[in-house]
C-alpha cells in the first residue's frame, strides 16, 4: 500500500517542485493532499518507502563470511570514485511536506501529528547518512534551484546529532499513536525505540573515539539513551516466548504477520497480493548474494545452556560440527542449520543438512529463511522484515547503563536474563557478570576488561545477528581491526571420509584434499585444497591447525582509521567542493 501511494505523492511533487505552479492541476492537488488528514495521511505513508524492502545482509561484520572479496578493506581498493549513497531526494519529499503541511482548515494537533512522523522520518535518513558520512549539511526545507545551500559546506556531525534529536524528540511528544497492533506504522514508541538507538550510537562514539575530544559529553547522550529506552519499556512491548525456547525466536523472522508483542515496526508482505520478496534466495542459492556465513570464532561466543561459555570446555578446539551444536543457546539452532533442521519439499518435512557449496565456512544461516523450498524461488517470500524490535531497545538499555556504571542486578535480570531465559540458557539470568570472559576478551575485545560490556556485546552481537547492527557497532565502538580476522569455519576430524552431519542416518558432504575423488552417490564433496586444477589459489582451504576451514585466507583485509566513514562521493565533491573530503580520503 505504502508503494502504491509513494508513486502518487511523486506525480504531485513532480509538478509542484517544477516551476509550473500556474497549471491549475498542480495547485488543486496540493491543496487536496494538505487540507485534509486522509490527504496528509496519504503523503507521509511515502515516507515508508526508506525501510528496507528486503532482509538486510550487512557484508561489513565482524562474525560474517562472505563469498567474495570486500573492496572495502582491501589495501588501495576503494576510492571516492567507487563511494555512493549522497542522496537527498528522500530528505526533499520529507521538507516539502513539512513546509506545506499549513492549512489551518486541519487541526494543529493532527497536522503536529503528522508533522512528527515526518520528522521521524527526517532523523532516520540523517542518522543513516551520519553513520556513512559524518559530516553533512543540514538542511530543513525544500531547496530551490538558486538555494545557496546547495553550494555550501557541511554542517558538524555534532550539529546533525542534536539536529536528529530534536527530531525525534518533536515525533515522540506529537506522534498521537503510542502503539500499533499490526506494527506497521510508525508511533510516538517506534521514535523513542529509534531514539534509544541514535543516543546509545552517539554516546559510545563520542566515548571511544577520543580524538573527537567529545567524551565529556557521552555521559549525556547514554543517559538519553536510558531514557528514551525506558519510555519503550514503559510501553507494554515483551519478549516473544509462546513458541518455546526452541522456536520462539526464529519465529519473529519468518512470521508474515508481525510478532506486534516484541516487534515495534516490520516492512510486511503479502503474497495473495503479490507484494513479495526474494529473501529465501539470499539464504539458499549458491549464485544469488553474498552467502553469508558465521564464522567459528563467533558460533564458539555462544554460551551453554547452564550459562557458561563453551570455550571453558577443554576439548571445545577440536569439537565435530554435530558435536559443537549439542547443550548450546538455542538461537544457535534458530540462526544456523544444526543437525535436527527440517525443510519442506513438495509437502513432506525433510531433514536438511547444510548446504555447502552455499556455507562458505560450514555454518549455513536459516534464520529468515522459510522452510518451504517453494519460497527459495524468485520473489515470492512473504515474511515480515523487523526493523525494530523490543530485544534491540533492552540491549540499548542495558548497554547504555553499563557504559554509565549504572546497571544493577534488576537490570540485568529484565534485559539480558530476559533474552537469555528466552533462548533456554538458565544460569546467570538474575545478575550481572562479575568474571570476564578471557575468550571473548582475546578474540574480539581485547581493549575491553568490563565483564558487563564484554558480556553485553556478546549478547547484542548473538541476539541481533544478520540485522545489519555489526557494522554501525564496529564504528561505534571504534574496533575496525575485527574485520581483518580469518573467516575460519568448522572443525574437520578426517579428510575423505563422507559425514552425516545432521544425524538423519545420510551421508551428506566429504572434504577432500583430492581433486578428483571417487565419489559416493549423493555426498557433496568440498575439496579444502590449496590449489586448483588451473594452479589458482582454493578460496576454501584448510587452516593452520591441519583441520579447519578457513575462507580466503590468502586474500587479506586491512584496516585504516580512515574507514569509519565512507569519503563523499568524487562527482558530487567536484559539484560542491565546499563540501570538503573525510579525513585520510
Amino acid at each position: 500500500m505504502h508503494k502504491i501511494i509513494f508513486s502518487v505523492i511523486t506525480i504531485l511533487i513532480c509538478f509542484s517542485a517544477c516551476k509550473m505552479n500556474e497549471l491549475p492541476e498542480a495547485q488543486i492537488s496540493r491543496e487536496r493532499v494538505f487540507n485534509s488528514e486522509a490527504g496528509l495521511k496519504m503523503y507521509t505513508n511515502s515516507f515508508y518507502n526508506a525501510f528496507p524492502n528486503s532482509t538486510a545482509i550487512f557484508t561489513n561484520s565482524y562474525y560474517i563470511a562472505v563469498n567474495s572479496v570486500i573492496k572495502y578493506f582491501t589495501a588501495n581498493g576503494f576510492s571516492p570514485e567507487e563511494s555512493g549513497g549522497w542522496s537527498w531526494t528522500t530528505l526533499r519529499n520529507i521538507n516539502y511536506f513539512i513546509a506545506h503541511c499549513t492549512d489551518e482548515s486541519v487541526s494543529a494537533e493532527v497536522r503536529n501529528n503528522y508533522i512528527g512522523i515526518a520528522r521521524f522520518f527526517r532523523a532516520y535518513f540523517y542518522f543513516d547518512m551520519m553513520q556513512r558520512f559524518g559530516d553533512l549539511p543540514w538542511i530543513d526545507h525544500p531547496l530551490d534551484v538558486d538555494d545557496q545551500l546547495l553550494t555550501a559546506g557541511r554542517d558538524s556531525r555534532v550539529m546533525i546529532a542534536d539536529k536528529i534529536k530534536e527530531d525525534l524528540d518533536f515525533a515522540i511528544a506529537n506522534i498521537k499513536a503510542a502503539k500499533d497492533g499490526s506494527a506497521s506504522t510508525v508511533t510516538s514508541t517506534v521514535a523513542a525505540a529509534l531514539k534509544s538507538r541514535v543516543c546509545l550510537w552517539e554516546g559510545t562514539f563520542r566515548k571511544y573515539h577520543t580524538e573527537a575530544q567529545l567524551q565529556s559529553t557521552a555521559d549525556e547522550w547514554l543517559q538519553e539513551a536510558v531514557s528514551a529506552s525506558q519510555y519503550v519499556m514503559n510501553a507494554g512491548y515483551s519478549i516473544y516466548t509462546a513458541d518455546g525456547p526452541g522456536k520462539s525466536y526464529r519465529k519473529l523472522f519468518i512470521s508474515q504477520v508481525p510478532v506486534a508483542s516484541e516487534v515495534l515496526y516490520a516492512v510486511t508482505f503479502n503474497g495473495t497480493l503479490g507484494v513479495v520478496h526474494s529473501g529465501n534466495r539470499r539464504w539458499t542459492s549458491v549464485t544469488f548474494g553474498a552467502s553469508p556465513a558465521l564464522t567459528r570464532s563467533f558460533v564458539n561466543t555462544y554460551l551453554k545452556l547452564d550459562g557458561t561459555p563453551f570455550t571453558d570446555d577443554p576439548g571445545y578446539k577440536t569439537m565435530s560440527f554435530p558435536d559443537e551444536c549439542k547443550n548450546r543457546d538455542m538461537r544457535l539452532s534458530q540462526t544456523i542449520r544444526t543437525p535436527g533442521f527440517t525443510r519442506i519439499t513438495g509437502g513432506a518435512t525433510v531433514p536438511t543438512a547444510p548446504n555447502y557449496a552455499y556455507a562458505i565456512t560450514g555454518y549455513h544461516t536459516s534464520k529468515f529463511t522459510l522452510d518451504d523450498t517453494y519460497y527459495d524461488n524468485v520473489d515470492v517470500c512473504d515474511n515480515n522484515i523487523v526493523v525494530f524490535r523490543y530485544a534491540e531497545v533492552l540491549l540499548n538499555y542495558a548497554e547504555a547503563k553499563a557504559e554509565l556504571g549504572t546497571l544493577t542486578d534488576d537490570d540485568w535480570s529484565k534485559t539480558i536474563g530476559a533474552l537469555r531465559s528466552r533462548a533456554g540458557i538458565t544460569g546467570g539470568l538474575n545478575s550481572k557478570p562479575t568474571v570476564t570472559d578471557t575468550y571473548l576478551q582475546t578474540r574480539f575485545f581485547p581493549g575491553i576488561s568490563n565483564p558487563e560490556i564484554l558480556e553485553i556485546r556478546r549478547e547484542r552481537a548473538i541476539e541481533l545477528s544478520f540485522e545489519g547492527f555489526s557494522w554501525p557497532d564496529i564504528c561505534r565502538w571504534k574496533v575496525g581491526e575485527l574485520v581483518t580476522k580469518d573467516w575460519d569455519g568448522i572443525y574437520i576430524p578426517q579428510f575423505e571420509v563422507p559425514y552425516d552431519m545432521n544425524g538423519d542416518g545420510t551421508l551428506d558432504v566429504c572434504f577432500t584434499k583430492d581433486l578428483n575423488p571417487v565419489k559416493v552417490p549423493g555426498v557433496y564433496y568440498l575439496y579444502v585444497g590449496q590449489k586448483l586444477a588451473n594452479g589458482a589459489t582454493n578460496n576454501t582451504q584448510i587452516d593452520d591447525d591441519g583441520h579447519s576451514i578457513v575462507f580466503m585466507k590468502d586474500q587479506l583485509r586491512t584496516w585504516n582509521d580512515k574507514l569509519y566513514f565512507y569519503p563523499i562521493p568524487a562527482g558530487d565533491l567536484v559539484m560542491n567542493p565546499k563540501l570538503g573530503q573525510n579525513p585520510g580520503w
